[in-house]
């Protein structure tokens, strides 16, 4: 797949790069501030050469703080379906809050922690999931999110182990993966799967169910 790259940090993109292309994706474009990116992904929209995914770092220039999560919000409601992978090195909930509820977040959004970048399977994983339209939460952001949920909230309505499939499924996780994580049978864990989206007032034929879920579960924390 074609990759954008955002990151102030050179050492942290040639590490990134290095991984990409090692696996077969191309890096069609490098960035080292904000402005920069969005306007890279503008450009390349424009000659209908736009990339499969963008991946930015949170803090960035010119501003220093969340210019880079600014910049993905930007272009997500530009780009609607521009899958975005936002790498920070801070476990910070409301970004994510942000990011999942912004413009044209039903899917191809993840949000990880820099240090998982050097573990390359997770890494690649993650970024074929959010690319194929998946979402995908760092386990650190997940548990870090964990709690109890307002009384009102619909995951009140969810089982104990209706919320650990749930958190699985936020950090990206295939029912195959939750099977094998939980000790359970597939058809259990589809179970499961099926009842929070009843739970959650999801009805069989809505589009993206799974994401939809994710994206209740942050919303009501």
């Amino acid at each position: 797949m074609r990759v954008v790259l955002a990151d102030d940090t050179t050492l942290m993109r040639a590490g990134i790069r290095e991984i990409l292309t090692a696996n077969g994706h191309e890096v069609a474009r490098e960035c080292e501030d904000a402005t920069e990116l969005v306007a890279v992904i503008d450009d390349l929209a424009r000659t209908g050469d736009a990339p499969d995914i963008v991946i930015t770092d949170v803090r960035m220039p010119p501003g220093n703080t969340d210019d880079g999560l600014r910049a993905a919000l930007e272009l997500r409601s530009r780009h609607r379906d521009l899958p975005l992978l936002i790498l920070s090195a801070y476990v910070v909930g409301p970004y994510v809050r942000e990011l999942l509820s912004g413009p044209g977040a039903d899917g191809g959004v993840g949000y990880l922690l820099k240090e998982k970048v050097g573990r390359v399977t997770d890494f690649l994983r993650a970024l074929d999931t959010v690319a194929a339209g998946g979402v995908v939460i760092d386990p650190e952001v997940v548990k870090h999110a964990t709690g109890a949920s307002k009384q009102d909230s619909p995951l009140s309505r969810l089982t104990d182990r209706e919320r650990e499939v749930l958190m699985l499924m936020a950090e990206g996780h295939s029912n195959t993966e939750i099977s094998r994580e939980l000790r359970l049978s597939g058809a259990a864990v589809s179970k499961h799967v099926s009842n929070i989206f009843l739970k959650l007032g999801f009805s069989p034929d809505q589009d993206n169910r799974r994401v939809r879920a994710i994206l209740a579960w942050f919303e009501h924390r």
